[in-house]
């Protein structure tokens, strides 16, 4: 039996999952392409980031205009946001009223927006050295905060 109802809906959702260290854990399930994704609960709130990409170095107003849009126009859970100078989609959910259907919807969400939101946004990522090609995603590793 999980220790919580987050790692318990993790479970029931048949997520692939780590626990980082209690209430942390990173999302290692490419199936949903949630990869990289970070669900905390800190006390009254849970919240889930995922670094999508790195920002451009040219064309940024653009980029970041585009960014502005798809969160006011096509983000049903969730935002785009900056972190340095990193591109990560944030959402926060109250604990203490979270229910499992919440929590998937958020987590679906997400998965959805990072689909649809990949032909708009990898036109803005700059080739790097030995990248992988068309088939390569635009999320990297994860840089684990908490």
């Amino acid at each position: 039996m999980a220790e919580n109802k987050i790692e318990q809906y993790l479970i029931d959702l048949k997520y692939s999952y780590q626990e980082i260290k209690p209430n942390f854990w990173l999302l290692d399930d490419t199936q949903h392409g949630l990869e990289g994704m970070a669900v905390i609960y800190a006390e009254p709130l849970v919240i889930l980031r995922l670094q999508v990409m790195d920002a451009p170095a040219l064309k940024r107003e653009e980029f970041f205009i585009k960014l502005l849009e798809l969160n006011a126009g096509d983000m049903i859970h969730g935002a785009y946001g900056l972190e340095g100078d990193k591109v990560v989609i944030i959402d926060t959910l109250e604990y203490d009223t979270l229910d499992y259907s919440e929590f998937r919807a958020t987590l679906d969400a997400i998965s959805l927006a990072l689909t649809q939101h990949y032909p708009i946004l990898s036109v803005y990522r700059e080739p790097a050295a030995g990248a992988r090609g068309a088939a390569s995603k635009m999320q990297g590793s994860p840089e684990v905060k908490s």
